[in-house]
């Protein structure tokens, strides 16, 4: 087993990546949070069938009750309703401020969960237990919990650091080839836009078996990368906000699919394609980049374009959370390994991001 320790002042809290925790969640929950009488879990319908029985039982051998909601996959549950429906039915178990929730699942379920429990009572301790790729390198690391509106995804939400995640590479065994993939797209993107020897290193092993192989040294590359840009700015107003690298125009990606289409990992492998190319547009990214990124992301069975309508653009480019005022802080990258916030005008960045786009 791997640590990696998130060293928050007063929040601070382990990564936990080794096989087999997820029959070992209650002693490793019980060690993080041992005066909790009481686990609320939340997961989804796909996931509930292979590992909720499992966890519950390990969590309960641990002294902990517990009690389950099981919501329907898919981002359109990410959403106001359902989290009113969770803080029911918490209040309804029982929930106290000394008591805790668990994410048992993907990035949706990550981030309702952890909105619910970052609200509930003003805030309960927080478990992540994510089990697909995505959530396991981007989403159950640093704190940041959402609900989506109908203007867009992730658009409600706060920051509330978990108190412990543990991650087993062995519930990956169970992912569709698509969900895996589409994980990898997170995965390249910490390549582009930190470590420029990664992105080789994972360039050079497409397939599933050959990264299940090095599973183990991926997961903790992603996740120490993400620890300390998140140590470093834990709000996301200056260096965080290059983990959101192919995210402005990937969000319209997934909109103009009405969250269905393309998942987030599909979208955001085509809006790193995107960026890349407008920042070769703009002369910031070397003119050798875009390609690079577009072979690594085909290579991988992932969109490398997705056709959507300008208009959609233009409004998630006017919502996008780095935005301020007229200007938005657009992630490029100015070499393999090193992106950067280049503040331009909203104007500025559609004039190039047309010519780039619709050219």
């Amino acid at each position: 087993m791997k640590t990696l320790t998130v060293d928050l002042p007063g929040r601070e809290y382990d990564i936990l990546i080794g096989r087999g925790l997820l029959d070992a969640a209650g002693e490793r929950v019980r060690a993080a949070c041992p005066k909790a009488g009481r686990l609320f879990v939340v997961t989804d319908d796909n996931v509930a069938p292979l590992y909720l029985e499992r966890v519950e039982g390990s969590l309960r051998a641990a002294g902990f009750e517990t009690a389950a909601a099981v919501l329907p996959a898919g981002e359109e549950t990410k959403c106001g309703p359902m989290l009113l429906t969770l803080w029911e039915r918490m209040m309804d178990f029982g929930l106290t401020r000394a008591d805790g929730v668990a994410a048992l699942g993907g990035g949706v379920v990550g981030d309702l969960a952890g909105f619910a429990a970052a609200t509930i009572l003003r805030g309960v301790d927080f478990i992540q237990i994510p089990t697909t790729l995505l959530a396991q390198v981007d989403s159950s690391v640093g704190g940041k919990v959402a609900i989506d509106l109908d203007h867009g995804k992730n658009l409600a939400g706060a920051f509330w650091q978990p108190r412990l995640v543990l991650m087993d590479p062995d519930a990956l065994d169970t992912l569709p080839l698509p969900v895996f993939m589409a994980g990898m797209a997170e995965v390249l993107k910490y390549g582009c836009i930190r470590d420029g020897e990664f992105f080789d290193f994972l360039a050079a092993r497409p397939s599933r078996e050959a990264l299940m192989g090095e599973i183990g040294h991926i997961l903790y590359t992603c996740c120490d990368i993400k620890r300390r840009v998140v140590m470093e700015d834990e709000r996301d107003t200056g260096l965080r906000m290059i983990l959101n690298f192919g995210h402005t125009v990937g969000h319209a990606f997934e909109k103009a699919g009405n969250y269905t289409k393309w998942s987030h990992g599909e979208a955001v492998a085509a809006g790193m394609c995107a960026a890349a190319r407008l920042g070769a547009a703009l002369g910031i990214t070397p003119a050798d980049v875009p390609g690079k990124i577009k072979a690594a992301v085909a290579a991988l069975g992932l969109p490398t374009y997705i056709s959507c309508d300008w208009e959609t653009i233009v409004e998630a480019i006017g919502l996008d959370k780095k935005s301020a005022g007229s200007r938005i802080s657009l992630i490029l990258l100015e070499k393999m390994g090193h992106a950067v916030p280049v503040k331009m005008e909203k104007e500025a960045v559609l004039r190039t991001l047309e010519t780039v786009y619709k050219g």
